[in-house]
């Protein structure tokens, strides 16, 4: 037989063939998933934002329900400006 047909020994670098071919297809799913979850979340930079505009936003939110009376919204909304 003539090498590298049925019969002849197998390179010895084979085995790494099928390793990268999984992490390929690892790297490629995984790449998928951080998209996928990227755009169901809405992204990375909605979650971080800014912290003084949200307790600002939610101070809001808070005094519209009328779970806080108007003293306590200025208040609060006073202590977030001089922190700022």
């Amino acid at each position: 037989m003539h090498p590298g047909g049925w019969g002849g020994d197998a390179p010895a670098f084979w085995p790494v063939f099928p390793v990268m071919f999984g992490l390929f297809w690892l790297a490629v799913l995984a790449t998928g998933f951080y998209f996928l979850r990227r755009r169901v979340t809405g992204g990375g930079a909605q979650r971080g934002g800014d912290p003084l505009g949200q307790a600002r936003t939610i101070l809001a939110e808070r005094f519209a329900r009328g779970e806080i009376d108007e003293d306590e919204y200025l208040m609060r909304m006073s202590a977030l400006r001089t922190d700022a």
